[in-house]
Formats: C-alpha cells, structure tokens, sequence
C-alpha cells in the first residue's frame, strides 16, 4: 500500500475512535461495585416463564386420587399393512387383541392412536429400528388412581376435549357438556395456578437492572384435600350396582361430604383417557343418564322425609305441640300400612301417618291469627300462613343454591303463593288444593344434596355448614372461608329436638325403618324413611337419617328409583353405611343384605 493511502487510513481510523470515545462518554453507564463503565446498549433484556404443575387431588386420608403426569400414545400409520401378530408377541397383548382396539379408530381419528402404558411406549422405543412405521407420542394428562366418585373428581375442559367433541354431535351432548365438571371444573383456577413471566434487564456480568415488560406472579397449583372416605365410597357405589338413585353421607357439625354417589356409576378416567371413545359413547347414550349428576343436578319430591320439616315449622309457627293428638282419617288421605292413631308427634312419626300429617299443615295453612275477631278462612289469611310456612322453609337452604362446591347445582323448588295464584287464580285455591305438600308430594322439590343438609339441621338442632368436598387448599388446612360459617334456621333448638323421639322409634319395634335398626350393635339410629309415588312405574324409595342419635357423626341420605317402599330398601342401605363408617365392618346378620340390595328389598328376599 502506498505511504499517502496509509496516512488516510490512520487518520479515519483515528477519527472514528474519538467518535466512539466521545459516545461511550456521552452514555457511560457505572457498573455497581466495579471500576467499569458501559454502555446502556450492553443491556439484554431476558425472558423467563415458570409453569405450574397442576395441583394434586386426596381423599381425607391423604390417599392420592389424582393427579398430572406422562401418557403415551402410538400412533398408527394410515393405509400401511401392519403385522399385528408380530407386534402383539412384542407388547406381550393377547392373541387379536390389537385389532380389537384399533377396530374402529382408523375409521374416526387422524392418525389412529392407542393409549399404551409407560413399559410398552419403552419397549417400543426401543425396537424403533425394526418398527420404524410406528410413532411413540408422550404427553401430559390427568391420571387418576380409583375408579370411583367420577361426578365427584370431574375433569378440566383442557384434558376432555375429545369427550365433549363427542358429545357435541350426540342428541344429549350439551346437555352433558354443562354438567360433569365435577372438582376439577370447580377448582380449576387453583389447582392450575398461573404461570409466572419475569423480563429482567441484564448486563454482561449478568446483574438485573430493572425490567423491559410487566411481569406476571407465578403461583403454583394447589393441592386439593377432600373429605371423601375413599372406602365408604367404594362401598356405596357397590351396594348402588346399577341402580338409578343417589347416596349423599355427610358430617354434619362440619359440613363435609363422606360419601357421594350417583347411580349408575362409571369410571372417571373414561372421560379424559385416549382409546375409550367406544364408552364414551355408551354412557352418552345409554338411556339411564349415568353422566347425569343426580344429588346436585336432579330434583324430585322428597316423601315422607319432608314431614320433618313440616312438623318443625309447625311446632316454631305455633300451629301444633308435641302433644298434639290426630287420628288416622283415611277419609283425609290414605295411609300405606295400618298402625293405631299417633297420640302425639313422636308416635306420628315413628308410623308416618300420613292423614297426622296432613292435619299438621293444615293447622299451618289455616291457622286464623288472634287478633282476628272471627275466625273466617280467606284468602288473605292463606296466603299470609303460606308464605311463612315458606319463608321458615327457605332457611333450611330450600329452593335457593346451597353453595355446594360443585358446577351446576340445582336450587330445587317450594311453591309460593304467587305460584298457585298464577295456577288457580288468587282465590282459586284452598288447603285441599295443595294439601300433598304436607307429605313431601305436589310441588315441592328438593336435591339430594338438600335432602342430607335438612337431616344435618335436625342432627344439629337448628344450624348447618354449606355441604363441601374439599376441607383444605393446599397447605392451609382448611377449605374456602365460606365452607366454615355456621348458617342458623329460623326453627328454635327445642323444635328440633322434639323431633328426635320420634325419629329414633321410627327404627325400633313396628316402626316404618325397623329394619335399618343397629341396636344389635349399639348404635342408636335417627332416621325418616319415604315413599315417593310414581305415575310411570314403581315409586321411588327413600330414606334419610343420622347416627348416633345423641351425637350424630355421620348423616345418609338414600333415593332408589323404582324400589318400592322405602324402608325394605332405602333405610337398610343407609343403616350398611352407617355401620361400615361408624364401626368399619359389617355385622354377619347383615351382611348379606349387600347384594340383595343390589336389585331388590329385603321383602323379597324375605329378610
């Protein structure tokens, strides 16, 4: 190079290192505890995103239910001639049994997948050179450890999709849809969490220096803690078979729910896990409903349990004492069975006489007030004692939403006098119009869930706690603030336990649930069986009671569709329950009540 185009040269070079020095100076940034100036533009904006692992789900002896973790699925090639025998002697399957599962899958998913577990994805990965037409997929999902309490756990929306895809183009498919989420639904903001987005500003001896972007907190998934009793559970859900009903077992001073099932019953993980599409179909289908949430969802007439409630608001309004006297006037309405006249109201209920009933109510209904001068039944005078008898009622927690931490709950229904004047016309109807609500008929609706929680009021003598699956949030150990407040009736104390006598005798000699007794065991059972009448079959059986009587520490409330009366069905099944919580086993005399109850009563098995 010649001498003049290197002295140009120097001289640029020259000039653009001044400029440089000359911005470093004009932008110098201090790095704390060194001697070293940078420039801002050193600065690297970072991004670093923490996802939450969804929380777990446990029964009330901390055993697992459920949970996120690996599944694998294998995905078929299409129109490629497979060696299905080959590859069942490499699984270790039976004979065939590839083409029974993927019989119908090339037909309705692209590509075909079957679900494998963790040691036949292995073996499969490792014979990868000998299948290479065979693809292992691993993912997460929700895995759960029981087959029991599926309305119970539910599931997330992002872990059924193929469920709810399937039920969009089936008759009931939003029925269903609306309905099943269970926990997983009700608590899935919890047990996701929220994933946690940080933008630090940092130098090149990697020290933050404020942040580029908003950051996001990141809260893990919490755990969720049931009071399920996975064991009384299981029991129930055998007893039930399948049967249409429900079984709803609580404790009642906490408001906690022990047992929860809804009949037919099925397998939680149908719902979510890949290759069981066939079932899912069966159950969208199948014409008992078994995906219908019935405790929380279905309301029906509750029977004669609900004479409970009507004598209660009759003793708190002031319309009957426990002394009062009526005989069984058939004249008024029939009674199923024959029994002597009810002398007071422990007798009344241990027979559960229908016309003593009746009587009750009408003494609600028709009760003329003392500042009257004459005693003239009108209109008025109705509607008043009406709409007090249902203001009484609406504190029991009837025809309003519980609160139950499930999606979907039903508020049930109790008829006002708005109601029967937009049926009748405002004068149109009278206490013979609607005299079936004095027995649990007519109108009046309640859920199961509402029917556990009136026989908790009574075992507390007036007070409940919303009824709730979950008793602790992750490491709180305790469930949401509002499943720990007391809610008080507007039936005084002493009301309620007017009402005990009579619930206890309706389990001893010649009573109506005489054979749900546990006396033989020492424990004292308080209960109320019910007859629900049916115009399209059979009636409905029911029973709700609690035990032990003085100290109640389980409540059970049965509803068998179709069968027949309720003490020879309902009542004994509760009193198994009872039994099995209360004691852990059941007694020999009583044990082979298990399977008959699966399909019948104990009078045709002659008990």
């Amino acid at each position: 190079m010649l001498p003049a185009n290197r002295k140009k040269l120097a001289a640029i070079v020259v000039l653009l290192l001044t400029g440089l020095a000359l911005g470093l100076w004009w932008w110098r940034v201090p790095v704390p505890g060194v001697g070293i100036v940078l420039p801002r533009d050193t600065y690297t904006p970072r991004r670093q995103v923490f996802r939450p692992h969804r929380g777990q789900i446990f029964d009330r002896k901390d055993s697992l239910l459920a949970s996120t973790g690996p599944r694998y699925l294998l995905l078929l090639p299409q129109r490629k001639w497979l060696d299905s025998a080959r590859l069942n002697r490499l699984l270790g399957w039976p004979d065939s049994a590839f083409e029974y599962r993927a019989r119908d899958l090339r037909r309705r998913e692209l590509p075909a997948q079957l679900a494998l577990t963790a040691a036949e994805a292995d073996t499969l990965r490792r014979h990868r050179r000998t299948w290479p037409g065979l693809t292992v997929r691993e993912y997460s999902a929700r895995n759960y450890t029981v087959h029991i309490a599926a309305p119970v756990l539910g599931y997330a929306y992002n872990n059924a999709q193929p469920f709810l895809y399937q039920a969009q183009r089936l008759a009931r498919g939003r029925f269903y849809r609306l309905r099943n989420g269970g926990l997983e639904t009700y608590y899935n903001a919890l047990l996701t969490g929220h994933r946690g987005a940080y933008h630090p500003l940092v130098d090149v001896l990697n020290q933050r220096h404020g942040t580029w972007a908003a950051d996001t907190v990141y809260q893990p998934g919490q755990d969720l803690h049931l009071s399920l009793d996975t064991e009384l559970q299981a029991y129930a859900e055998r007893i039930m078979g399948e049967r249409k009903g429900y079984i709803v077992a609580l404790e009642p001073a906490t408001g906690e729910i022990l047992c929860y099932v809804s009949a037919p019953t099925y397998d939680p993980a149908v719902l979510t896990a890949s290759g069981r599409g066939r079932e899912r179909g069966a159950l969208l289908l199948n014409p008992d409903m078994p995906l219908l949430n019935r405790p929380a969802l279905q309301a029906n007439p509750p029977g004669s349990v609900f004479k409970l409630v009507n004598a209660a608001v009759a003793l708190q309004l002031g319309a009957i004492t426990p002394l009062a006297a009526f005989r069984c006037d058939q004249s008024l309405i029939n009674c199923v069975h024959e029994h002597p006249s009810a002398r007071n109201l422990t007798q009344a209920l241990k027979y559960s006489c229908n016309p003593y009933f009746y009587r009750v109510l009408q003494a609600v209904v028709e009760q003329i007030p003392d500042s009257l001068a004459q005693p003239v039944d009108t209109c008025a005078v109705r509607h008043q004692n009406l709409a007090a008898w249902a203001r009484q009622l609406k504190s029991f927690g009837l025809d309003t939403l519980l609160g139950v931490d499930l999606p979907r709950e039903q508020p049930g229904f109790v008829p006002l006098p708005a109601y029967y004047d937009h049926r009748y016309g405002r004068c149109g109807w009278t206490y013979r119009t609607i005299y079936s609500l004095s027995i649990g008929q007519g109108e009046i609706n309640l859920t199961g869930l509402q029917t556990a929680n009136v026989l908790a009021i009574v075992a507390n003598r007036g007070w409940y706690v919303t009824p709730h699956f979950v008793r602790a949030v992750g490491s709180s150990g305790v469930p949401l603030p509002r499943f720990q407040v007391k809610h008080h009736t507007l039936v005084d104390s002493a009301n309620f336990a007017a009402l005990i006598p009579g619930m206890v005798a309706a389990l001893g000699h010649g009573g109506t649930a005489e054979l749900a007794s546990l006396a033989d065991v020492g424990i004292s059972v308080a209960g109320k069986t019910g007859t629900v009448q049916n115009d399209e079959g059979d009636d409905h059986a029911t029973f709700a009671g609690f035990a032990p009587a003085n100290q109640p520490r389980i409540v059970v409330a049965v509803y068998i569709e179709n069968a027949g009366f309720g003490g020879l069905s309902a009542a004994p099944c509760a009193a198994l329950l009872m039994e099995k919580y209360l004691r852990g086993k059941i007694a020999p005399k009583r044990k082979r009540w298990e399977n008959w109850l699966r399909c019948g009563n104990l009078a045709e098995q002659g008990h």
